[in-house]
């Protein structure tokens, strides 16, 4: 889990999912966060109790959602361990495999959680560059020629 926060969002993804949600998406990412949540305390137990099956549909679960947000890193995480659970149920052996996808999970969670809310929110300031009211540089602002 050594993303940096710089690639820890696809922000074509994120800028994607925006757009297709309109004004549903604060919503949704607010039910992100929730499920988020649960799905990393869900691994966790599972994770204490050595119960591979109990693994399978919260990091399933966590893989789709942070995928639907450009949160990749997240979502690769969730998806290791949810294949190494599935081989374990399988082959019916404990996921002791994927103690070290879970140790980093919440971390990486809350930093991705973190890092959508900011940009989500109406009140973040916007990266330079991007021009527009009250800025120097780039774009005119407004009200000047």
């Amino acid at each position: 889990m050594t993303a940096t926060d710089a690639t820890l969002i696809d922000w074509h993804v994120f800028q994607q999912a925006r757009a297709e949600l309109g004004g549903a998406f604060v919503r949704i990412l607010g039910y992100f966060e929730e499920d988020g949540v649960k799905s990393v305390d869900a691994i966790e137990l599972a994770m204490r109790e050595k119960n591979a099956p109990a693994l399978v549909r919260p990091a399933h679960t966590l893989k789709g959602e942070a995928r639907q947000f450009g949160a990749e890193p997240l979502a690769l995480a969730a998806e290791t361990i949810e294949m190494i659970a599935r081989k374990c149920v399988e082959t019916h052996d404990t996921p002791d495999e994927a103690l070290e996808h879970v140790v980093g999970l919440r971390e990486l969670y809350l930093r991705s959680i973190e890092l959508l809310k900011r940009e989500a929110s109406p009140l973040v300031t916007r990266r330079p560059g991007t021009g527009g009211f009250g800025r120097r540089g780039g774009a005119p602002v407004f009200g000047r020629a």
